[in-house]
């Protein structure tokens, strides 16, 4: 599995604009030693923090893993060909032991963004996230304990949720050593 190279396309659009990290950083409420750590690809942020960098330059989020392909009708992901972005970084600057894997790098102009999510126990990052759209999470392995708006919610093996993402949330594993999701977003492409 190879890694995606989001830091520099971030780099790019900051660029392009002509703005520097500072203003970046003030204007979204980063720290500058955040931002210029993710444009090195020395760290990854989590999904949350990925959106709203791409809602601040304008881009959708799917832009960030897209290679420089023609637009696409369909794709298909190989096994062998996903790639998995390790290491991610809240907006607040805690390491995360997550990874995640995008499964629609090359479609454009999607409505859903599907993810595979591994989350490790190492996790305690007590920050919560809220954006706009959707998402759809289904439990492959293990167990996940999920605060939505305050509310605690244990889930296991094969259970699922569906929830508007503007509510306050998080995922943390339960129990079990890891936990594997199945996230579904929409609206924040």
């Amino acid at each position: 599995m190879t890694e995606y190279d989001i830091g520099s396309k971030l780099r790019e659009l900051r660029r392009a604009r002509n703005l520097t990290l500072r203003s970046v950083a003030q204007e979204i409420g980063f720290s500058i030693a955040l931002l210029s750590q993710i444009e090195k690809n020395n760290i990854s942020p989590p999904i949350p923090t990925l959106s709203k960098l791409a809602k601040f330059f304008n881009v959708k989020m799917s832009s960030l893993f897209a290679e420089k392909d023609e637009p696409r009708k369909y794709e298909i992901i190989r096994k062998n060909e996903r790639k998995t972005v390790s290491h991610v970084v809240s907006h607040t600057g805690n390491r995360h032991p997550h990874s995640y894997e995008s499964f629609s790098a090359k479609m454009r102009t999607k409505k859903m963004t599907p993810f595979l999510i591994t989350l490790s126990i190492e996790n305690l990052e007590n920050t919560t996230y809220s954006c706009q759209g959707e998402s759809f999470v289904f439990i492959l392995q293990g167990t996940l304990e999920m605060q939505l708006n305050n509310q605690e919610i244990a889930l296991g093996e094969g259970d699922c949720i569906y929830f508007d993402t503007s509510l306050e949330h998080r995922f943390c594993p339960g129990e079990s050593p890891d936990c594997v999701i199945l996230e579904v977003t929409s609206g924040r492409s």
